[in-house]
């Protein structure tokens, strides 16, 4: 029987070389005079751009983040003026968040970024494969409490 493949170390230098591109479509961005998105400012937006006026708790449910994370990150983004929070009319403790028009007009380079960077990814593989790949990463995505 052969051996597995080294999981752990494939991953880490998978999400290392996967930074490196991230980077590198911001230095362009950089470069052309923007400010670069991070990339999880670029998932707030990309959250947005599908449900605009989502709350707070449903933009860290999407990004899996901590409630906490996403406030930070929403109150840098409304700095921008990519976003602007709103408390709701039902609930006032609920924030809501909406996509401004600074923030639309990032959506359609960040979509070239995201299309240069899945090209690069998927490589030459079948789309079996990339069905495996992808059932796989969800499923370590969704394991359990790392104690169990």
């Amino acid at each position: 029987m052969s051996k597995p493949p080294r999981l752990i170390y494939l991953l880490n230098s998978a999400q290392r070389r996967l930074q490196q591109f991230v980077a590198a479509e911001q230095e362009r961005v950089a470069r052309e005079g923007g400010t670069p998105p991070s990339p999880a400012q670029s998932g707030v937006l990309f959250v947005l751009a599908k449900a605009d006026g989502a709350t707070m708790g449903a933009l860290a449910q999407a990004l899996d983040l901590a409630p906490s994370a996403v406030s930070g990150l929403v109150q840098r983004m409304e700095a921008l003026g990519w976003v602007r929070r709103r408390a709701s009319e039902l609930d006032a403790r609920t924030q809501h968040v909406w996509l401004q028009p600074a923030g639309r007009a990032l959506l359609p380079s960040l979509h070239k970024a995201l299309a240069r960077i899945n090209d690069r990814l998927l490589g030459d593989f079948s789309s079996a494969e990339l069905q495996t790949i992808g059932r796989w990463l969800e499923h370590v995505r969704t394991l359990g409490d790392p104690d169990e």
